[in-house]
């Protein structure tokens, strides 16, 4: 069975998950949507239902095909209902590493040996999350764009041990969704974080320094550079995204003192410093991840 004929599944009903969950009804998979508790799970339905709502109004979509679509999706608040026997599963958990890490420990307890996992995160490293699966190379990354139904971008991830196979199937994904991707090499912030964290950074120290408004500041990148919307306009809608939990993406003027982004992406996935390898590994926290997902596995088994 091949993964598109198989269910896909989405961690996370925020507005990230709501989004992707859509994309995927869209393009035709019976999506099962995950959250930790039925109260977000019943939002996201009705945003959903909202969008597809919408699509109809504008006459993009019609009401029959719309409401069939809707059939395809189901909500959980299991982790191995959602993802046992899905082809695809995406997570979409809140930007903390101890919460993806321990998201992923169930994952890998209850998913298919060949389901693709990917993480839509935008800034955390996705080599450090493989590092939880008894197979890192079924792992990469799917950055969508909020709104995801209106915006045609994602980002694909190579991460360290990502397989082609990996690659080629997120790809499959977000064409079907009708998404264009850019395919990224794991890089803090990847492209459009990266980017955007400059530029957030570089709109700060002028306001700091007294030379513009804020307003005025975002009504310069708008008119003048063509953005849809200011830098300050985006903290205000999304919240400040780089903060100290996403430390490797570097702040202006301060690109020679960061850590080399390779040797340390690879010291915290408990790899080689040096992709040649060598005698001595880095293996802390490696093992710790090991003895993360073990203790789980011993506490569901007594559960």
């Amino acid at each position: 069975m091949t993964h598109d004929a198989r269910p896909l599944a989405v961690l996370g009903a925020g507005t990230m998950g709501h989004g992707i969950a859509h994309a995927a009804l869209t393009a035709g998979y019976h999506t099962r949507l995950y959250d930790v508790a039925d109260v977000p799970l019943q939002k996201a339905v009705a945003v959903i239902r909202a969008i597809f709502a919408r699509s109809v109004e504008l006459g993009k979509d019609t009401a029959v095909n719309a409401e069939a679509r809707l059939g395809f999706l189901s909500t959980t608040t299991s982790v191995a209902e959602a993802v046992g026997g899905a082809g695809v599963v995406i997570e979409a958990a809140p930007e903390k590493m101890d919460l993806k890490l321990t998201l992923l420990a169930e994952v890998q307890r209850h998913a298919l040996a060949d389901a693709v996992i990917a993480s839509n995160t935008s800034a955390l490293s996705i080599s450090e999350m493989a590092a939880m699966l008894d197979r890192p190379g079924r792992m990469g990354g799917m950055h969508f764009f909020n709104p995801v139904q209106k915006m045609k971008l994602v980002e694909v991830v190579r991460a360290l041990e990502t397989t082609d196979e990996t690659v080629r199937t997120m790809i499959d994904v977000a064409v079907a969704m009708g998404k264009q991707t850019v395919l990224v090499k794991e890089s803090p912030g990847f492209i459009t974080s990266r980017i955007n964290a400059m530029i957030g950074n570089e709109a700060f120290y002028l306001l700091q320094e007294g030379v513009a408004s804020a307003r005025d500041i975002d009504t310069a990148l708008k008119l003048g550079l063509n953005h849809p919307m200011g830098p300050f306009e985006l903290v205000d809608l999304s919240g400040p995204r780089h903060a100290p939990e996403h430390p490797a993406v570097p702040a202006p003027h301060a690109r020679r003192k960061v850590p080399a982004v390779p040797a340390a992406r690879r010291a915290r996935c408990g790899r080689p410093a040096r992709p040649q390898g060598g005698p001595r590994r880095v293996r802390l926290l490696r093992a710790r991840l090991v003895r993360r997902r073990d203790a789980g596995t011993a506490t569901a088994a007594r559960s």
